[in-house]
């Protein structure tokens, strides 16, 4: 009689087990189901955007940049050598101080090349004296021939005596010349007048010849060197105007162009340009060396445009997402001059239709595919057309 029980308490323990087992697929069927729902049915909503939120590609009347960037220099610069050997002396300028043209900045010590002179000179007064007596010898002996008292032959030979102490005394003077020029090269002056760049040189040190002393800049002439690719070179014209970006300054500061080189560099192919860079009348003296970047106005062009936060660029091509029978759509674009309208940056792009709609940069991405709802009318512009747009630079995103 007892042998049965355990069995049934272990039936009745399986049959609690398989129904709380079934109750859970039960309850987690019905949650899936509602899950499944759900996502259906958000599926099925689409994204509602703002009408700000959608923009159409038009037609703009663009300023054509092209970008430029470098460093300022002077046009009148002036490395100051020295032309003598030996101890410098005399330096008293620094960096900063002005100086005027044919100013004395140092000396070398001039106490060999003051030897030399007097050397040469004392060469030159000996041959002087040389020649004198070249002279009265060779009057004496025509004196005597007219008299028949000695030969041509003398004559002859006095007269090529004189003729070789006068090449002599030419030499000397010569001589004494060069070493006068050596002693006057002891006082190295300022071929330009400016300011002191660089020091590069103490006082009692011994140089050599065509050391450096101090480096002159005129900064009442700036120009800027921008290197341009030769596809933006062929539209760079004598005389076009750029704005131009310093650190420091304020206010744009203008430029014009003002040299074009007839060759591209070797290497980079890149083409110089030399912008003649306006001092600020009443802003801070602009200094060599300032880096400063801006844009070369070359023209205006009508494109298709189209806001720069629109673009985006993280796919191997610039991309837009559209608006394609109500749903997003990814359109390659090539991308080209940029500009500034009203504070918004406006990029011209090609391969796509004019009236496109295009959805708003600050939308962030979305998935291809994705279903859209406007809530009024898409045809919001990209921007305003503006009589006056600035140029703003010409590279891709």
């Amino acid at each position: 009689m007892k042998r049965w029980i355990p069995w049934l308490v272990a039936a009745v323990v399986v049959v609690l087990l398989g129904g709380g087992v079934w109750r859970a697929m039960a309850a987690r069927q019905v949650q899936q189901k509602a899950l499944a729902d759900a996502t259906a049915q958000r599926a099925q909503a689409p994204l509602q955007l703002a009408a700000d939120e959608v923009l159409q590609v038009r037609r703009q009347n663009l300023a054509v940049g092209v970008p430029v960037s470098g460093a300022l220099r002077a046009v009148d610069s002036a490395m100051v050598k020295a032309r003598a050997g030996g101890e410098l002396q005399g330096l008293t300028l620094r960096e900063g101080d002005s100086v005027k043209a044919g100013q004395e900045v140092a000396r070398i010590d001039p106490t060999e090349a003051r030897a030399r002179l007097r050397q040469a000179q004392q060469q030159a007064e000996a041959a002087k004296s040389q020649v004198d007596i070249n002279q009265r010898q060779y009057a004496n002996n025509r004196a005597l021939v007219d008299q028949g008292f000695i030969s041509a032959t003398a004559l002859v030979n006095s007269q090529a005596s004189l003729e070789a102490a006068q090449s002599s005394y030419q030499a000397a003077v010569a001589a004494a010349d060069v070493a006068r020029k050596a002693l006057e090269d002891t006082v190295l002056r300022s071929p330009i007048s400016g300011m002191v760049a660089q020091r590069l040189a103490q006082p009692g040190e011994r140089v050599a010849v065509d050391a450096r002393i101090i480096e002159v800049v005129d900064l009442s002439r700036l120009e800027l060197e921008a290197l341009l690719n030769p596809a933006d070179s062929v539209a760079v014209r004598v005389g076009q105007k750029a704005q131009l970006t310093i650190e420091g300054v304020g206010a744009p500061v203008p430029a014009t162009v003002v040299r074009i080189n007839p060759s591209a560099q070797a290497g980079s192919r890149t083409v110089p340009v030399y912008l003649r860079v306006g001092q600020p009348a009443s802003a801070t003296p602009l200094r060599q060396g300032l880096f400063v970047q801006g844009t070369l106005d070359t023209g205006r062009a009508d494109v298709l445009a189209v806001p720069l936060d629109a673009v985006r660029t993280d796919k191997p091509a610039p991309y837009l997402q559209v608006l394609k029978d109500g749903r997003v759509a990814y359109a390659e674009v090539k991308t080209g001059n940029r500009a500034v309208v009203d504070g918004q940056t406006l990029v011209a792009v090609e391969g796509i239709p004019e009236g496109t709609a295009v959805i708003a940069g600050r939308i962030g991405q979305l998935r291809e595919g994705t279903a859209v709802a406007v809530a009024a009318s898409t045809a919001a512009p990209a921007a305003a057309p503006a009589p006056a747009m600035a140029a703003a630079s010409r590279a891709a995103p």
